[in-house]
């Protein structure tokens, strides 16, 4: 046995026959690391990593590799620690509701056919469908330069394997993989997860090749997290699953591996509540169309055309429920009317099946916004529908007509809950600008909560009249000054007003909410008889109905900063929050009082 950081000359030589394979079937492990569902904490699958090199004297998983393919020896190897994963997925209570995630050496892509073959035979044995393993493409060589490449593709998805590109983002040819070929899965590399939170590039990064996953019906995985902010990032910008040491580190010990992780199920519900409007619309609008597997007899697919006359397309599953894409009449009408098309078909040395005629279908979960779906929609040429899932799972389809009245539903959701008076959004309308500004650290965030002090008896000395012109009268000023694409105005109810801004810096928005404020005292005050604007002060009745003196109206405005990177999930932190810094406000001489949250 040998140890340490580096391989000497010696052991390179050594290792360079057929004992290296005997080694390390005495040293070598396989340690499972969980990937994650981002919205419920469920374990969806496990990445099969390498362990144990370092013990006969190789520091990485790479180097034992390197050395393999000198000697002749990385296809044996490879397909041994494959065999071993299985062996070991296949004891897992759950596995078959979980993905295995292989990693494939673009060197061993000449020798797929045989790697395929082995793999098939022991998947058969124990009985695990071949859409339960994933092969993730290793970005360190250029796939897509093995002349054989392209046909090993064509024989996993027709074998029913999964595809991931491993690494995206700093490997070769990631964007002509995901282009032209059926990829399920993208795993952004860690050099884009790390401290995401706070970089606005990476931000901006991440966010786009969610975007373009999901509209080409490819899942996103991030790899690496290892903060809380980090895994808030990527679930704010739709990442599907994520693994990392902030979720579990890899074992090699089955015991310790559980089925989820109720920290993530715990930071998740804020999110779910917050989206339940979009959600309740979009399940109304949800159809739930037959399925069809990707490996059934293409007899089957004739059959659902039969019993659904009206219908033009049906969504394709894997073994194990995922949708894979749509599979639409007019892939078939060139057999259907040609003579013996349907024979054809069938023939065995034709080999046509289900898989052979999927199209690709942007695939999102039910979780995400109604704009959101409706721009993946809008971005996808010639697609019959978006599919969605729930858990990762088929759960139906929504078609463009469907979005359309999610969205004027949603309008009109909307327009129910604006203020009468001033046509300002209401609660609802500013707890979403709230929740959506919180989870998004790219810019300075600044709340602002307007309340009017002594408004009460104002509007009982001079009628409620005067009390919705003082209302309406401010917000006009609102406008005035917050007319941006960015800000957002909004009316809580009676005298109380929210205002959000992103991208101001503090003197900034000091100096327009001073001259806000300015300007309302100058205005409202007009609105006094001359003797109680002489006096300063007006006769009125206060909660406990005594009868005393009060101070001209005024307004007072508490402003919460949310600082650049930081990233908010729980909106009522921020609700109690601003409630302290508007009393502050109220008791301050200028009415205006401004924080930093934290």
């Amino acid at each position: 046995m040998y140890s340490g950081a580096a391989v000497d000359q010696g052991v390179v030589k050594r290792f360079a026959n057929d004992q290296l394979i005997t080694l390390a079937k005495l040293v070598l492990e396989n340690a499972f690391q969980p990937i994650v569902e981002v919205g419920t904490g469920a374990v969806f699958g496990y990445e099969s990593l390498m362990r144990g090199q370092d013990r006969i004297g190789f520091s990485t998983p790479l180097e034992l590799l390197d050395q393999a393919e000198a000697g002749m020896q990385l296809l044996p190897l490879e397909q041994m620690m494959a065999n071993r994963a299985l062996a070991k997925f296949a004891s897992l209570p759950d596995y078959g509701y979980s993905t295995l995630f292989l990693n494939l050496d673009v060197r061993l892509i000449r020798h797929g056919e045989r790697l395929m073959e082995g793999l098939l035979e022991q998947l058969k044995r124990a009985g695990i469908p071949p859409s339960s393993v994933c092969f993730e493409l290793s970005e360190r060589f250029d796939n897509t330069g093995v002349p054989e490449f392209a046909g090993l593709v064509d024989t996993m998805r027709k074998s029913g394997f999964k595809l991931a590109i491993d690494d995206f983002g700093v490997g070769h040819g990631e964007m002509k993989l995901l282009c032209d070929y059926p990829i399920d899965y993208v795993k952004i590399d860690r050099h884009f997860v790390a401290s995401v939170d706070s970089s606005p590039r990476k931000r901006h990064l991440v966010k786009n090749i969610v975007n373009i996953a999901h509209v080409l019906g490819v899942r996103v995985i991030a790899e690496g997290i290892e903060t809380e902010a980090e895994f808030l990032a990527c679930r704010e910008f739709g990442v599907d699953m994520v693994q990392g040491w902030f979720i579990a580190r890899p074992t090699t010990f089955v015991s310790e591996l559980v089925p989820s992780f109720p920290h993530l199920q715990d930071l998740g519900k804020v999110k779910r509540t917050s989206q339940s409007l979009d959600e309740i619309l979009i399940r109304k609008q949800i159809e739930h169309l037959p399925t069809v597997f990707e490996h059934a007899s293409i007899d089957s697919v004739f059959d659902l055309f039969r019993r659904n006359p009206r219908q033009s397309f049906f969504p394709v599953l894997n073994a194990n429920g995922e949708p894979r894409g749509t599979i639409n009449e007019h892939h078939l009408k060139e057999y259907i009317y040609q003579p013996f098309g349907r024979d054809l078909l069938k023939n065995k040395v034709y080999e046509r099946t289900i898989s052979h005629f999927v199209e690709r279908a942007p695939i999102v979960g039910l979780d995400a916004d109604a704009e959101r779906l409706m721009s993946i929609f809008a971005n996808t040429g010639g697609s019959d529908c978006v599919i969605l899932t729930e858990n990762m799972r088929y759960a139906g389809v929504v078609s463009a007509a469907s979005l359309i009245r999610v969205i004027n539903e949603k309008q009109l959701q909307i327009a129910q809950d604006q203020n009468p008076l001033t046509s300002l959004p209401g609660n609802r309308a500013i707890r979403d600008f709230m929740q959506d500004a919180g989870r998004d650290g790219d810019e300075t965030r600044h709340f602002c909560y307007c309340d009017f002090d002594n408004f009460k008896p104002f509007n009982d000395h001079y009628g409620f009249h005067m009390g919705d012109h003082a209302i309406t009268l401010f917000a006009a000023l609102m406008r005035r000054y917050f007319f941006s694409e960015g800000d957002f105005l909004g009316h809580v109810g009676g005298d109380d007003f929210f205002i959000g801004v992103r991208d101001w810096t503090r003197a900034e928005l000091t100096e327009i909410l001073d001259r806000l404020l300015s300007d309302f005292h100058d205005d409202v005050i007009e609105l006094y008889s001359d003797e109680d604007r002489a006096r300063g002060r007006i006769h009125g009745e206060d909660r406990s109905g005594m009868i005393r003196d009060f101070a001209l109206m005024r307004c007072s405005i508490g402003v919460l900063e949310l600082p650049r990177g930081l990233i908010i999930d729980d909106i009522n932190r921020v609700g109690a929050r601003i409630a302290s810094i508007k009393k502050q406000a109220k008791e301050s001489d200028g009415g205006l009082v401004v924080e930093a949250f934290g």
